[in-house]
């Protein structure tokens, strides 16, 4: 009976990370858009050497600033796979996670036009490991993707923000 507890936490773990990509297709699409851009980011940079996939949504927030621009705010996590670096059409079925790395925390900001992101002002992607994240790291990013509303006039980006 002892290994029942543990029995639970391992089905848990592996219940919550086959369904991580799940909930990356219930985003919203231009949210998926952000993420797609962090991914193509992450998985160019030359130290990386294993696939990330997109892990687990933490805050989103939204802002329409009306004429079919929004501001999009979004903070999530990016897990490491199996596959090595440049794999193409990876999802979880052909690349599973690895519970050996430590995530990576993303905070990105843009700004859309008719669903799609715009290209100024640039948008804003912060990907770090999360041990290396600090609280100036997270300050300098909320400041960044607030500047990014108050230059049009919007209101903050965070301070509409939701689950």
């Amino acid at each position: 009976m002892p290994d029942l507890p543990f029995a639970l936490l391992v089905f848990g773990v592996l219940l919550s990370s086959g369904g991580a990509q799940n909930s990356l297709s219930k985003l919203p699409d231009t949210v998926k858009k952000g993420v797609d851009l962090a991914l193509k980011n992450v998985n160019s940079h030359e130290g990386v050497q294993q696939h990330f996939l997109f892990f687990k949504s933490l805050q989103q927030s939204k802002i329409e600033a009306g004429f079919d621009v929004t501001f999009i705010y979004h903070k999530f996590y990016l897990k490491a796979t199996k596959c090595k670096r440049g794999t193409e059409n990876a999802d979880t079925t052909t690349c599973a996670f690895r519970n050996d790395r430590p995530l990576i925390d993303c905070a990105i900001c843009y700004k859309t036009y008719a669903g799609k992101i715009e290209p100024e002002p640039i948008p804003y992607v912060s990907c770090v490991h999360k041990p290396a994240l600090t609280e100036d790291m997270t300050k300098e990013r909320l400041e960044r993707c607030n500047k990014m509303g108050y230059s049009s006039g919007s209101p903050t980006l965070l301070a509409v923000a939701t689950e």
